[in-house]
């Protein structure tokens, strides 16, 4: 799901990433800039990436409910698949991987093999307390939907390099054909952020951050892209100028893929920033921002907003 395709590639190389170079970034608005407004935290408070770019609830009473009145209400469905489905995502591209290196080259036609017989059960268990009856059922058609669409794509690439490359090596092959870091662990104190970040995925080709949802899109999706550019900013001080949030939809048993590639500009990075403060200043002085005036359907503290 995090491959390109030849249009998205020519898309990129040729409209986004030319205009990402020309555009003027703000130099207060780079992650390198952290030790100074505004990008210097005004709270010692640390915040999780999805406390500052999740918008569904308007008024950000979630969030007080959760740090100020340390209130856990379990996950909702949304929350339980799509952490499922990151799961087995992540699983088949490191597995790729590891199977290149274990069986080099020469091994290729077990590597192929391999990757085509869907490797669900572990991860699967480890969600069966959470999804009954007909969601389990559900959650195991999709994830092999999912295990079945990115193993053929990673086959694909893999025969492709071996077809074009006859001298290549196991580094090389994984490299070229499975060229992007999944869970990006990442340190985002300088930015007042939790030490322990996860970004969903990064490509080192043209540094940039992609970001999976399995759910309807929102235009404050874009801001866990800008997120995280500002802290790989912060950390390894060079330009991250590209963001692109997937979406994926189940229809009619396949899988269909949105891609919305984006430049993190500088609205965008103001916005994350004053989303930052904003929510800081809420958990610092234990403000209530009350009710919003709808609540989302499947929002986990609807029984302790609205009782019953």
């Amino acid at each position: 799901m995090y491959f390109l395709s030849d249009e998205e590639r020519k898309k990129l190389l040729k409209g986004l990433i030319p205009k990402s170079r020309e555009a003027e970034t703000a130099e207060d608005l780079r992650g390198w800039n952290w030790n100074r407004p505004p990008l210097e935290p005004m709270y010692d408070i640390r915040l999780a990436m999805y406390e500052i770019t999740s918008k569904y609830c308007a008024t950000g009473r979630d969030l007080y409910l959760r740090r100020v009145q340390h209130v856990k209400p379990p996950p909702n469905r949304a929350m339980v698949l799509g952490s499922l489905f990151h799961e087995v995502l992540v699983r088949i591209l490191v597995k790729a991987k590891r199977l290149i290196y274990e069986k080099g080259v020469a091994g290729y036609q077990e590597i192929i093999e391999e990757l085509r017989r869907p490797d669900l059960e572990a991860v699967m268990q480890g969600y069966r307390q959470r999804l009954a009856g007909d969601l389990w059922e559900e959650a195991h058609s999709k994830a092999r939907l999912i295990w079945e669409f990115e193993s053929s794509r990673i086959v694909a690439r893999i025969q492709e390099y071996l077809a074009k490359q006859p001298y290549i090596g196991e580094d090389s092959l994984v490299a070229l054909a499975i060229p992007v870091v999944v869970e990006q662990k990442l340190d985002g104190s300088f930015l007042g952020l939790s030490h322990n970040l996860s970004a969903d995925a990064f490509t080192f080709s043209e540094p940039m951050v992609l970001d999976l949802k399995f759910g309807e899109p929102r235009d404050f999706h874009r801001l866990g892209t800008t997120g995280y550019g500002l802290v790989m900013e912060a950390l390894h001080e060079y330009p991250v100028n590209v963001g692109c949030v997937i979406y994926v939809e189940f229809r009619e048993n396949r899988v269909v893929i949105r891609k919305d590639f984006h430049l993190i500009d500088d609205e965008l990075r103001q916005w994350f920033i004053e989303e930052r403060d904003e929510r800081m200043r809420m958990i610092y002085e234990e403000v209530d921002p009350g009710l919003p005036p709808e609540c989302y359907p499947d929002c986990p503290f609807t029984v302790t907003c609205r009782g019953g």
